[in-house]
């Protein structure tokens, strides 16, 4: 129970952590670090995707040959069609945009940007939760401490998350208090996704191999449609590039040193 109760708490600690750099920076985040940092979290999603969520999916089917990737098949593209929908109906605005996503709504930027990292958080809350019952479920092919490094490398790359959702805002104009509170709320959408998630599986044991490639295909689709966009506009792309590479390097080493 500690194990469980200790990776739903990582992700959303990593959030409130990075958030809290706005009382520590008193200017904007410099861009070549911004592309790091987007790039760094975009490595870390791919790797988990694959590594604690993909793969773990395949195995607990416990069968051979087709039948054993169609819980990866039906569950991946259903949870990019997943995100597809939220970024359709939640009114939404990237960092680096000037304009709205989904329907129209009288709502601030402000509260326009934390809804946008707040669909970013959702897939990676799901994925802890899912991990994590799968741990408690079906130990022999995810075990706890697999599940554990899952939430620390979701925790490690919402640190900068945190920093790049704070940071804007309190250049923006808003104050540092509020800054740091919209930029940690945006993370706590994820320990509730997570109990959700555990919830729904304890109930669904059957489907947990799918709800593993579920949650990968949405965390896959926060990867492609915006993280690695944002890495590659504008100047130090490079740098994008070199922090996926990092994120996914330390990813794939929690997971095969803890799991």
């Amino acid at each position: 129970m500690n194990g469980v109760f200790a990776g739903l708490l990582l992700p959303f600690l990593g959030t409130t952590l990075g958030a809290a750099c706005v009382f520590l920076m008193k200017e904007a985040m410099p861009g070549r670090m911004q592309k790091t940092l987007t790039g760094f979290a975009a490595g870390v999603m791919v790797a988990a995707s694959v590594w604690s969520l993909l793969i773990p999916s395949i195995e607990m089917t416990g069968k051979e040959g087709i039948m054993s990737i169609i819980p990866a098949l039906v569950g991946f593209p259903a949870g990019i069609l997943f995100l597809l929908i939220l970024d359709e109906i939640i009114p939404h605005q990237h960092i680096d945009s000037n304009q709205s996503e989904g329907p129209r709504a009288r709502i601030s930027r402000t509260a326009k940007l934390v809804f946008a990292v707040t669909l970013h958080n959702i897939p990676e809350g799901m994925a802890v939760g899912v991990a994590l019952a799968a741990a408690i479920e079906h130990s022999s092919y995810l075990s706890m401490a697999g599940a554990l490094a899952l939430s620390l490398g979701i925790a490690i790359q919402n640190f900068p998350e945190g920093a790049i959702v704070s940071m804007p805002l309190r250049s923006a104009g808003n104050s540092k208090k509020k800054s740091f509170l919209m930029g940690t709320l945006s993370g706590a959408v994820e320990p509730v996704a997570a109990v959700i998630t555990i919830l729904l599986a304890s109930i669904v044991l059957p489907i947990l191999p799918y709800l593993l490639s579920f949650a990968a295909g949405a965390m896959m689709y926060v990867v492609v449609e915006e993280l690695i966009p944002e890495t590659q506009e504008g100047r130090h792309s490079n740098m994008g590039t070199i922090g996926f590479a990092l994120g996914f390097m330390l990813m794939m080493v929690l997971d095969v040193l803890l799991g």
